[in-house]
């Protein structure tokens, strides 16, 4: 069995974790297998969007220390790049689909994916500290910016959990949604990032995640000039869109 599963449905592309037995701790087979998925996601000309999961009741607990350990692993070790980098290389949105335990590397994992859909049973957890190692993949930088320093040291500092609708709270998770509905509310949240329009959608996320590293003041220089090199649709085609977008709003409104 492959330990990461790829499925590609219309232009929707799902990623699974696929050791479901080690709480998917990150092999070398499996990190060599993901950073394939990845580099054939980075070449496809076409735009579409990534849905990453685990199998069983974890997410991703981080790296395979027991395999680390081992000696003759580490003599035959293959350089390969880190699962939270890859994923931020990536133009296509990201939907983190939390289903279970996201530790340590898994939590790095989840803060480089786009936005987050949780289920109740999903918990978040930096035991760097409480192993004696330090963050290498983000999550000392990242993890502050998406709650909060004062949040981030109680988090990285005790090693403590962080449950899912916390998580919620602190603004880290989109939603909390049951187990059963996680992929279709995720796969519905990639339908309607697919019916933007395509070109804009990915120049717009890469903007926001470059503006977001910025001050203020660059930031709004950085828009700006984006904003002055996009060469918008005639003005028929915004009507025509703005119109399918007014029935699209009363027919949510409707079902609500």
């Amino acid at each position: 069995m492959p330990q990461l599963l790829v499925d590609r449905q219309d232009g929707i592309t799902i990623l699974t974790f696929n050791r479901p037995d080690k709480l998917n701790a990150l092999s070398l087979e499996l990190r060599l297998e993901f950073q394939d998925a990845i580099t054939q996601l980075r070449q496809d000309p076409e735009p579409g969007v990534v849905i990453l999961t685990g199998a069983g009741r974890a997410f991703c607990v981080g790296l395979d220390l027991k395999e680390m350990g081992d000696p003759d692993f580490r003599a035959r070790e293959t350089p390969v790049t880190d699962p939270a980098t890859l994923l931020r290389s990536l133009r296509q949105p990201v939907i983190g689909a939390i289903n279970g335990l996201a530790v340590t590397g898994g939590f790095e994992i989840s803060l480089s994916c786009d936005l987050l859909i949780a289920t109740p049973e999903a918990k978040f957890a930096d035991t760097h500290a409480r192993v004696g190692l330090i963050a290498g993949w983000g999550l000392g930088a990242r993890l502050s910016r998406a709650v909060g320093l004062a949040r981030a040291k109680e988090l990285s500092l005790t090693g403590n959990y962080l449950p899912a609708e916390r998580a919620c709270e602190w603004g880290l998770v989109n939603r909390v949604v049951p187990q059963e509905a996680l992929m279709d509310t995720c796969l519905g949240l990639a339908r309607d990032m697919m019916s933007c329009v395509p070109e804009v959608m990915l120049t717009y996320k890469n903007q926001i995640d470059r503006a977001y590293d910025l001050a203020l003041g660059d930031a709004m220089m950085f828009e700006r000039e984006i904003n002055r090199m996009h060469r918008g649709p005639a003005a028929e085609t915004v009507a025509d869109r703005l119109s399918g977008i007014q029935s699209r709003g009363r027919d949510q409104s409707g079902s609500e």
